[in-house]
C-alpha cells in the first residue's frame, strides 16, 4: 500500500467535515477523506492532502529535443525524459491512455539521483512530459531548481491547465514549455478532454512571458479543423507572438476516437497556410509535407535547420541566419 506520510501537497483549503479543496488546477476538486480527486494523485488523508506523485515515474527515457516536440530549444539534442501516472483531463484522443488514465506502474527517482541521471549520456536536463506533468509540482518545485543549479534544463510538455497562483511559482523555474492548445473552442474542451480553454490561453500568455514556449494543436477533423478555428488560434498566438512556433499535428484514430478518421494532408496543408499568415514559424508533425519541418529565417526566408524525422541539419549558428544575419527567437545553447 503506498504512503503519503511526507509527501504533503501544496495548494489545497480544509472545508467542512473533513473535505479539502485542491487548488492546484481549474477542477478545482473537492475530496472527501481517503478520496482522490480527478487526477488519482491528490488524497485527502484525514483533513489534509498529500500528493501520491512525488518522484515516482512510469517511465525513464532517453528522448530527441525534436520529440516534445520543441524546434527551437536547443536543437538536435537528447533529453532525459519522464511523467507522473495521472493526468488533469479525461481526453477522449488521449495517445498515452494507458498510462494517463489507467494505474501504472512507477518507481519513485530521489530529486539528487534525478540530477545526477540526468547530467549524464549528454543528456541537457529533463524533460517532465508523457501525461501530465504539473502533477509533479511539488516534485518539480525541488527539482528544477537543482537541474539549473547545474547548468541543466527543464522542460515542460503539457496541457496548462493550472490556477493562476501554482502558475506564477513554477512558470520562472521552466526553461522550455510545449503547451498542448487542443482548441480555442470552450465547447470542445468541456465534452472532449473535461475542462475549459481559458485557463490554457492564460498559461500560454504567463509562460510566454518568462520562457520559452512552443504550442502542438491537434488537428482533428470535424472537431476542431475549420478554417475560422484555425484563423482564430494562430491569430491569438500571434497577438502574443508572431515568433511562437506552432506546431500543427496530424490526429490518428485511438482511445475513445478510435472511430473517427485521421487527418487528410490536405487539410494540414491548409492548416499550415493559414497558421503562417499570422505566425513566423509553423511545422507540421505525425506526416510528411515537404518543408513543414524545416525551421526558415523570418526575415529572408533562408532555411535555419532542416530535418527528417527527429534528424537535424543545422544551418544558422546559434538562431542566427546566415544570409541576413536575423536572430530567430529560440534557446540555441
Amino acid at each position: 500500500m503506498m504512503t503519503v506520510e511526507g509527501n504533503k501537497a501544496l495548494h489545497f483549503r480544509k472545508l467542512e467535515d473533513g473535505t479539502v479543496q485542491c487548488l492546484l488546477c481549474p477542477n478545482l476538486c473537492r475530496i472527501g477523506d481517503g478520496r482522490t480527486g480527478k487526477c488519482g494523485l491528490r488524497k485527502n488523508e484525514k483533513g489534509e492532502l498529500y500528493t501520491l506523485s512525488y518522484g515516482r515515474t512510469v517511465t525513464l527515457s532517453m528522448d530527441p529535443i525534436e520529440k516534445k516536440p520543441l524546434y527551437h530549444f536547443m536543437p538536435g539534442s537528447s533529453i532525459l525524459s519522464i511523467g507522473p501516472n495521472g493526468c488533469t483531463f479525461r481526453c477522449d484522443n488521449c495517445q498515452n491512455w494507458n498510462i494517463s488514465q489507467e494505474k501504472a506502474p512507477t518507481r519513485f527517482i530521489d530529486p539528487g539521483d534525478l540530477v545526477d541521471i540526468a547530467g549524464k549520456d549528454g543528456s541537457i536536463g529533463v524533460a517532465f512530459t508523457y501525461t501530465e506533468p504539473l502533477l509533479f509540482f511539488e516534485y518539480l518545485k525541488d527539482v528544477a531548481p537543482m537541474l539549473r543549479g547545474r547548468g541543466l534544463k527543464s522542460v515542460l510538455v503539457t496541457n496548462g491547465y493550472l490556477e493562476e497562483g501554482p502558475t506564477d511559482e513554477i512558470v520562472p523555474l521552466i526553461d522550455g514549455f510545449n503547451v498542448d492548445l487542443k482548441s480555442m473552442s470552450d465547447d470542445f474542451y468541456r465534452k472532449y478532454c473535461g475542462g475549459g480553454v481559458e485557463p490554457v490561453k492564460r498559461f500560454i500568455e504567463r509562460a510566454s512571458s518568462a520562457s520559452h514556449v512552443e504550442v502542438t494543436n491537434l488537428v482533428i477533423p470535424g472537431l476542431n479543423d475549420s478554417v475560422e478555428e484555425l484563423e482564430e488560434m494562430a491569430s491569438w498566438l500571434a497577438g502574443i507572438s508572431s515568433e511562437i512556433p506552432l506546431h500543427l499535428s496530424r490526429f490518428f484514430p485511438h482511445y475513445r476516437m478510435a472511430d473517427r478518421p485521421p487527418t487528410p494532408g490536405g487539410k494540414l496543408e491548409e492548416a499550415y497556410a493559414i497558421a503562417k499568415k499570422h505566425l513566423d514559424h509553423v511545422y507540421v508533425g505525425n506526416i510528411f509535407i515537404e518543408g513543414a519541418g524545416d525551421t526558415y529565417c523570418r526575415e529572408c526566408g533562408e532555411v535555419l535547420i532542416r530535418r527528417s524525422g527527429y534528424r537535424t541539419r543545422i544551418l544558422g549558428a546559434g538562431g542566427t541566419c546566415r544570409r541576413c544575419g536575423t536572430m530567430t527567437r529560440g534557446v540555441w545553447s
